[in-house]
């Protein structure tokens, strides 16, 4: 054997080309992709079924419009020319959906700081409970639209009675998951930390607090999609601006085709915030992961 051949034969086996490599996805992403591409299925099929049912202008008598109808009255909503123009909806779509995430913003914050105390109260002390869960139980059943009354009356046609109702809606599951979470902490868990010398405060802030941040996520999921709802029912009556306000005007003109382009950036909305809650959650419950590797 030749000097050059045990030289080429010494050498170690050479890595793919770094370009090649960053091509390659880990078995994660190729997961969170191919979980991506099979939630786009069902939208696309009902897309397209209905573009082709909807094409000759004959589904439900013409009311309903097509998809891409929807997409151009869309397209003029977001990005059209404002002032003196003969659609009063063009180039407006950005400036009512900031009015619309600012008011969830506020009210479901202000659930936030009441319902997760309140729950946490309800849940873990007996006195609490007692004086507070009737009351709640009482009210959650009134639904939001019969509030409405009450809001406009007490705060005018005004951005304060929209965030009284969103912040109300979405108080009711925060409050009842918070409460279910509490209840449910292991008892094992408390004991210890008692016999640690751990005071019923301490206990409530690092024990209880936090083996109840699952309920307390599933109940901000839940209470943020009837945020949602809740501040499209405001924008309806109790203020003039924001999607809701344009959903309800575009339909009493007659235009359905600005009407399905609002509920679908009500939907797509709802669907970015429930996707920054579970991102939240990921964060907060790392310790869940590593406590289940762990294991």
């Amino acid at each position: 054997m030749s000097l050059s051949t045990e030289r080429l034969s010494s050498r170690p086996a050479t890595s793919p080309a770094p370009g090649f490599a960053s091509l390659m996805l880990s078995p994660a992403r190729r997961r969170s992709l191919r979980q991506g591409l099979l939630a786009l299925v069902l939208p696309a099929v009902v897309i397209a079924v209905w573009q082709m049912a909807g094409t000759d202008g004959s589904l439900f008598g013409g009311v309903l419009p097509t998809p891409d109808r929807a997409w151009q009255a869309w397209k003029v909503w977001a990005f059209g020319s404002t002032g003196l123009s003969l659609n009063p909806y063009s180039g407006t779509w950005l400036a009512n959906l900031v009015f619309s995430a600012e008011r969830v913003g506020k009210g479901f914050a202000a659930a936030i700081l009441v319902a997760v105390p309140v729950g946490l109260a309800i849940g873990w002390n007996r006195i609490a409970s007692g004086a507070l869960d009737p009351t709640v139980q009482l009210l959650r059943p009134i639904p939001i639209t019969a509030w409405l009354p009450f809001s406009i009356a007490v705060f005018g046609i005004k951005d304060l009675g929209a965030v009284f109702l969103i912040a109300l809606g979405a108080f009711y599951p925060i409050v009842v998951n918070t409460a279910q979470g509490a209840r449910d902490v292991e008892r094992n868990l408390i004991r210890a930390a008692m016999m640690m010398g751990a005071g019923r405060w301490t206990v409530l802030r690092r024990v209880v607090f936090p083996a109840s941040l699952p309920s307390i996520f599933t109940g901000l999921r839940i209470g943020l999609g009837i945020a949602w709802t809740a501040v499209i029912v405001a924008e309806m009556v109790a203020v003039k601006s924001g999607l809701g306000y344009v959903l309800w005007d575009a339909y009493y003109v007659g235009r359905m085709d600005v009407v399905i382009a609002d509920m679908a950036s009500i939907g797509l909305l709802g669907l970015v915030s429930d996707r920054v809650i579970l991102l939240i959650e990921r964060w907060a419950l790392t310790w869940r992961r590593l406590q289940s590797f762990q294991s």
